[in-house]
């Protein structure tokens, strides 16, 4: 059965999550709930349950346990780490759906449909489903590497260890209408995705400014290539006849950090 050696710098994007055995074929994700637009930032600490559910991901094998608030940099984030370690094979939603970002139905839409040409996940409910950041490879590669085992709304942890313990089996292993075994590396050689954080806050972007910011992520793309400087997009409006900048700090993601915990199988 073929496993990758991953990269030195692997995993290639912070979070709040927890790291496993790197040629595990599965990863977790678990909903984190809090208030519209309260950034991950100012979420005093992990609820237990959501505590829980990570840990024993972990403890049962899973290579990434982590969480997923917001439904385009968190999605992001996963999609790059995912996506960085051809090893995983299969992704597990679990946890309550985010309360006004629809996060869990975000992510499983961008599994099933993609992203259309204005960066939006297709069929998505949330609000905000904009994927600027991460590069169109990661998420190709992403939907062809892994298999959604979609148990959105599941908090049961004895449930989500039987879906983690079967998805590393050697034979086929039926839960739930599902058919699970590790089948072995999606490819030979791994290769690290990074966001480039071009958009800082896609939560501030109106539908009617998409074309425009697609646009202005195609001449980046071009300014890359030849080598010119690029600057970060951002939204500008006038607030008492000041020009203000709005997307210029890393506080959003601050909280993002991740724990390394070694099991041995």
């Amino acid at each position: 059965m073929l496993k990758v050696e991953l990269l030195k710098d692997y995993p290639p994007e912070p979070g709040c999550y927890l790291i496993g055995n790197h040629y595990s074929p599965v990863t977790v994700v678990v909903l984190l709930n809090a208030p519209y637009k309260e950034l991950p930032s100012n979420v005093d600490s992990i609820p237990e349950d959501v505590e829980l559910l990570m840990r024993v991901s972990i403890e049962t094998g899973a290579a990434l346990a982590g969480t997923l608030q917001t439904e385009n940099v968190g999605i992001e984030k996963i999609v790059a780490n995912i996506a960085s370690n051809p090893n995983i094979r299969y992704l597990i939603l679990c946890g309550r759906e985010v309360e006004g970002h629809n996060s869990g139905d975000a992510l499983r839409a961008l599994i099933n449909n993609g992203l259309n040409e204005k960066r939006t996940i297709i069929g998505s409910k949330a609000l905000t489903p904009y994927l600027f950041n991460i590069p169109l490879e990661a998420i190709e590669t992403f939907r062809e590497q892994i298999t959604l085992v979609d148990l959105l709304g599941e908090t049961d942890q004895e449930i989500v260890k039987k879906a983690v313990w079967s998805c590393y089996q050697e034979k086929p292993t039926k839960f739930l209408d599902y058919t699970l075994f590790d089948s072995g590396a999606y490819s030979e050689k791994a290769k690290l995705f990074r966001l480039a954080m071009r958009v800082k806050h896609p939560e501030q972007i109106e539908k009617w400014e998409l074309e425009e910011i697609v646009e202005k992520l195609e001449v980046m793309k071009v300014e890359e290539r030849t080598e010119k400087p690029m600057k970060p997009i951002v939204k500008e409006k006038l607030v008492d006849e000041k020009l203000i900048t709005i997307g210029n700090s890393h506080s959003h993601y601050t909280y993002s950090i991740y724990f390394e915990v070694t099991f041995k199988f």
